[in-house]
């Protein structure tokens, strides 16, 4: 508890004209206290005796002259406040004195200046910094904000102040409960988590008060205003809570009709004002009396709502606003009077502590169910009503704590109470019949484990029909290659043949197995070093190639390649590359100018707001207008700009242009591949088909049986040999197809090619069966058949290019 007296300040207003000097002076030799003297001259004009005082002298705690500025007004008198609010505290910091006075500058601040804010605004700032720094406990802030316009209550953050008249808006009435504290009806709380979610709802407050222009004051409020804080603070894990208020109070200021003259809307106004600080006053001197029993608090609403501010639980602080002109020394002796009445008054402020409710509800209700155990023990009633989820969660811990003990000699202690001896027989059995549960399921996991031998028979079916799928493309591939060896030996032959002498190629039939042209050794390895080398270069492209037909095997992309390359695409697809990859780097080259020319753009910009910087400090500097003539080098600077600007739009349309042209060529390019990859898959299709109907069938009748793992090692090493094969082999006949392109013209030419060695015997001119073949049947028709296609093949080209 801390007992103390109403703290009292003054405050002297500048005065707009200059005054005359000795009207009041200042004291500030005592330790303690300050004195403020006020001289009043004698008038002896109208040649009569004047008996009147010459002068008045008041004492304060400090007293603020017309120099003092708004941080020292806080640092003095509000920052002490704050800090006990914070240590859980009331506080109340109200202004006094006449209108015009200074009250709403020293509580609220001006708007002019950042260094003139007020108490308010500094006091939230200091609240806020110093709960940031307190992390030892949590914080909550509430905001309201009350406004007495005559002798009426008002909420000034209620969101309907600016769609509705103030007569349509409810009122705020005082309640009072049995332990005579007030409490505020239709008066919201608003939560502020930081400052300036609290600075807005002052903002917002201050743009609904009542301020009206009177003969003393411009800007002259006409109601009282009290800003609260409300602060809650707890330590975790505590169960005590602190709360605290803080009222701000700006009051209006007391003026005398006769002197202002004012009518009307403000005369009302100023009665309810006046009346409302006679009423404050009347409390006031009731406090300072030490015998006085019943305090006129419920005359009017401001001294209601501050009843604990004004002699009760509070620390209290008053600041008297004083206008020392001489039009004005009357009021501001009344202020002075009125302040020390107000010093007399003595407060006693408790810290605001109490017990979380929440902690304490359960605290008892915890107790209630020990009685009630305790009470049905001994008179041997039985409870029919459930236990609570939080009472089932708590027997289930203890059944776990037990079930985990090692000793044999623990025990379940849950008290007299039969239904939780019930439930906890209830959650034995529960355990058990898991138990058991458990143990079928481990046992028919072990059923389905042995019943999973079948699955793998089926399994071995699955390879063994992926190996004939395998077998069936090695097939494919193997015939092709005999084609284009033949073909290969075909064109060999007919280019030896026009190199012999005389004699025609009709007359000397090929023989099986003598060769057209010797081969010397040094041909032979030189062929051979270029098998090898194609062979190389092929599988590489095999393995690089890896998009469209990842999924193919090995030899479905070798005939993949061969049929790509005999394609009347193939060179459509060739050219829109080399076009969309001229179109890439084009796009790529007017991507760089447009960064250039971007930034060249910005660094025009800052160079011309830098010349405007430079002529506005100039102009600053020497105290001279700036001139109106525009300036060359900024003019030069501008042509320079606009001229990038164009530059950056032109080369921007540009890209776009491409940008529209690359996205077509992709989308011809992706329809190309995906013909392409169309019509080899059916022409793949049509070759398996006529492979198996021609070729017999694979002996299968023992894929039913498994057979042991060493024999499936030997399969598949026997297939990797089959495909290296396949690929040697596919190396060998490419270079033997360009030889064989190169000796076979195009049957789309009319004319006959001539070369200096003679001419030339055309395979395609001749009939069939004026070709040589070797004499074994099923070699011979190969032969026929594959020179049928080719034919087919070149004539389809041929029509295509025409």
């Amino acid at each position: 508890m801390v007992k103390q007296t109403i703290q009292i300040f003054a405050r002297v207003k500048p005065t707009v004209r200059k005054q005359q000097q000795g009207i009041y002076s200042i004291d500030e030799d005592e330790k303690l206290t300050h004195s403020l003297e006020i001289v009043l001259p004698r008038d002896l004009a109208d040649g009569f005796v004047n008996n009147k005082r010459e002068s008045y002298k008041f004492k304060f705690q400090r007293i603020f002259d017309q120099e003092a500025k708004q941080e020292i007004i806080f640092e003095i008198i509000a920052k002490p406040v704050a800090e006990s609010t914070l240590a859980g505290y009331n506080g109340t910091i109200f202004a006094y004195g006449q209108t015009g006075s200074g009250k709403t500058f020293t509580i609220t601040g001006g708007a002019e200046r950042y260094s003139d804010r007020g108490i308010i605004p500094r006091t939230l700032s200091y609240i806020f910094e110093q709960l940031q720094k307190d992390s030892s406990k949590i914080y909550t802030t509430h905001i309201s904000y009350l406004e007495i316009y005559n002798e009426c209550g008002y909420d000034l953050l209620d969101p309907r102040h600016e769609a509705s008249k103030l007569e349509d808006l409810p009122k705020v009435t005082i309640l009072e409960d049995p332990d005579q504290n007030i409490h505020l009806k239709n008066l919201s709380l608003h939560q502020a988590t930081t400052e300036e979610e609290a600075l807005n709802l002052l903002f917002l407050g201050d743009t609904n008060r009542m301020i009206a222009e009177t003969p003393m004051n411009q800007a002259s409020t006409r109601s009282h205003c009290i800003f609260t804080v409300h602060l809650s603070s707890k330590e975790p894990g505590s169960a005590t809570v602190r709360h605290a208020k803080l009222h701000l109070v700006d009051l209006a200021g007391s003026e005398r009709v006769s002197k202002t003259g004012v009518g009307g809307l403000l005369l009302t106004e100023a009665k309810y004002i006046n009346l409302s600080l006679h009423y404050l006053e009347q409390v006031i001197i009731a406090l300072s009396e030490k015998h006085r029993t019943h305090i006129p608090y419920r005359n009017s609403m401001m001294t209601s709502v501050l009843r604990d501010s004004l002699g009760g639980n509070c620390m209290t602080t008053m600041i008297a606003t004083l206008s020392l002109e001489k039009r004005n020394i009357d009021e501001s002796i009344s202020t002075c009077r009125f302040a020390q009445r107000v010093a007399l008054i003595k407060n006693e402020a408790i810290l605001n502590e109490e017990i979380d409710p929440r902690l304490m509800i359960v605290r008892l209700q915890k107790e209630i169910e020990d009685l009630k155990a305790e009470l049905a023990m001994a008179t041997g009633e039985q409870r029919t009503e459930a236990l609570t989820e939080a009472e089932l969660l708590q027997l289930e811990k203890l059944i776990a704590s037990y079930l985990e003990d090692q000793d044999p000699e623990s025990r379940l202690e849950v008290g007299a109470d039969m239904r939780k001896i019930h439930h906890c027989f209830h959650h034995f059995k529960k355990l058990l019949n898991d138990k058991k549960t458990l143990e079928n399921t481990v046992s028919s996991e072990s059923t389905r484990q042995a019943c999973q031998e079948p699955l793998r028979d089926e399994e071995y079916t699955k390879l063994l029909g992926l190996l004939k799928q395998r077998d069936n493309e090695i097939n494919i591939l193997v015939n092709m290659l005999k084609k284009e060896k033949k073909k290969t030996q075909d064109a060999l032959q007919n280019s030896s043949l026009e190199k012999s002498d005389t004699r025609p190629p009709q007359n000397s039939p090929f023989i099986a197995g003598s060769p057209a042209v010797p081969r010397t050794p040094f041909s032979s390895a030189l062929s051979h070093a270029q098998d090898l080398s194609i062979c190389k270069h092929r599988s590489s492209l095999l393995h690089k190639k890896t998009g469209m037909r990842e999924e193919m095997s090995l030899g479905r992309q070798e005939a993949f390649e061969i049929f790509k390359r005999d394609h009347a695409d193939s060179v459509t697809i060739e050219d829109n590359k080399q076009v969309l990859k001229q179109r890439f780097s084009e796009a790529k080259a007017l991507g760089e100018s447009i960064n250039e020319a971007r930034s060249k753009i910005g660094q025009l910009k800052d160079a011309i707001n830098q010349r405007h910087l430079q002529q506005v400090a100039l102009g600053i500097s020497e105290n001279t207008v700036p001139a109106s003539m525009p300036d060359p080098q900024e003019e030069k600077l501008r042509a320079q700009l606009e001229e990038e600007k164009g530059r950056y739009k032109t080369a921007f349309m540009h890209l776009k242009a491409l940008k529209v042209e690359i996205e077509h060529l992709q989308l011809l390019m992706d329809k190309a591949k995906v013909k392409l990859q169309k019509e080899f898959e059916a022409w793949w299709a049509e070759e398996a088909t006529s492979l198996q109907v021609n070729s017999p069938a694979t002996n299968l009748q023992d894929a039913v049986k498994p057979f042991p793992q060493q024999d499936q090692t030997q399969l598949l090493s026997k297939k990797s040999s089959q495909d290296l094969e396949v690929e040697n082999e596919a190396g060998r006949l490419e270079v033997c197809d360009r030889n064989a392109r190169r000796i076979l013209p195009s049957p789309c030419s009319n004319q006959q090619s001539q070369e200096p060695s003679g001419s030339r015997v055309l395979v395609q001119d001749r009939p069939l069966s004026s070709i040589p073949l070797t004499g074994d049947s099923q070699t011979d028709s190969d032969i026929l058949a594959f020179i049928k296609a080719r034919q087919s093949i070149l004539q389809k080209k041929c029509l295509g290019s025409n």
